[in-house]
């Protein structure tokens, strides 16, 4: 059976090509519609996943769980303290011993080095669930909720706001301008991309017929956007100074006036969660109370709003996911000649 996919991990966006990407979130809405109709598809029964997590976290976890399930596979959860990855052991070690054991791996941690390297000795397909520099299981479910909203994706404009250096700003800056999707990211000087991956990215727009704004303008980052997204001002385990970041940040904050500065009514909005949108979590409430602010990256009037797709977004993060596993990992039918 030829499976175009079959054996290839997905570390970082680019690891595929346009049509690829293309191919894996059509794939995924398929899937989605299976799982809908009550339809099964056992296509990964009886093999055996890892999912190892340096970092936490509620969608990337509940994603592998729930699509290997519905895939037949059997999820194994390896949490920090169940690996011993520089410890006492060491990373290549580890994907041998993985390796022989399981059919598939993902990995959700710090460094890119380490899923590569999982990767390279594990002798199984490796799936990125985050890591400090990119995050393409999120972008596939970005794109899925996109493509779901406004029936297609080449053309679209979308601005992300906020810390423009950290993994979500990287993957969608260079696989949106993969699809043809016009990139704006918004951010302070010191906190825009590194200039190899804005490099990358307007390599791909030129190729793409699309373009990629980078400025510290939040006005001019969010004119005729389609979608506007954010994310956390301060990723998982970074040691920052709050009130700094904050300062920086919030004339990039996603609040009405930011949403109208669009100068579209059918904007939607996107974060990838978790939001401090209000003073519901012990974090939000001890920052809001510190700084004297409501909320951070996103007010809870905009993240509650008709315009946010949030949670459409959260929930797509299974099929994408499942979509990946599927193809990479299960016995399909998918020519070369598709991509040809």
């Amino acid at each position: 059976m030829n499976n175009h996919f079959q054996g290839q991990s997905f570390l970082k966006e680019i690891d595929f090509t346009p049509a690829e990407l293309t191919y894996l979130i059509d794939f995924a809405s398929h899937l989605k519609a299976l799982k809908a109709q009550h339809i099964p598809h056992p296509y990964l029964q009886g093999k055996n996943i890892a999912l190892l997590f340096e970092k936490t976290s509620t969608r990337t976890r509940s994603a592998f769980t729930v699509a290997a399930n519905d895939l037949g596979a059997h999820p194994e959860f390896l949490g920090k303290n169940d690996i011993q990855f520089g410890t006492k052991e060491s990373v290549v070690d580890t994907a041998k011993v993985l390796g022989s054991m399981y059919d598939g791996i993902e990995f959700r941690g710090f460094k890119q080095a380490t899923v590569e390297d999982l990767a390279q000795y594990s002798g199984v397909p490796v799936w990125n669930g985050l890591t400090d520099d990119w995050h393409p299981t999120q972008i596939l479910a970005d794109f899925l909720t996109l493509k779901e909203h406004f029936g297609h994706l080449k053309g679209l404009t979308l601005a992300y706001v906020g810390d423009g250096r950290n993994n979500m700003a990287n993957s969608l800056l260079v696989a949106g301008a993969m699809l043809g999707i016009n990139m704006a990211i918004g951010a302070p000087a010191a906190l825009q991309p590194d200039a190899h991956v804005t490099a990358l990215a307007q390599q791909y727009a030129q190729a793409a017929g699309s373009t990629v704004v980078i400025t510290a303008d939040p006005q001019q980052a969010v004119a005729q956007a389609d979608a506007l997204y954010t994310d956390v001002w301060v990723s998982m385990g970074e040691q920052v100074d709050y009130g700094a970041r904050i300062k920086q940040l919030l004339p990039f904050q996603i609040n009405a006036d930011l949403l109208a500065a669009t100068g579209k009514a059918t904007t939607i909005v996107m974060h990838c969660l978790p939001a401090l949108h209000d003073h519901q979590t012990d974090l939000g409430a001890k920052l809001g109370e510190q700084y004297q602010l409501a909320a951070f990256e996103i007010t809870d009037d905009v993240f509650q709003s008709k315009h946010s797709v949030v949670f459409e977004e959260a929930a797509n993060r299974m099929p994408a996911i499942k979509a990946v596993m599927a193809a990479t990992l299960g016995d399909l039918f998918i020519p070369d000649s598709i991509f040809a």
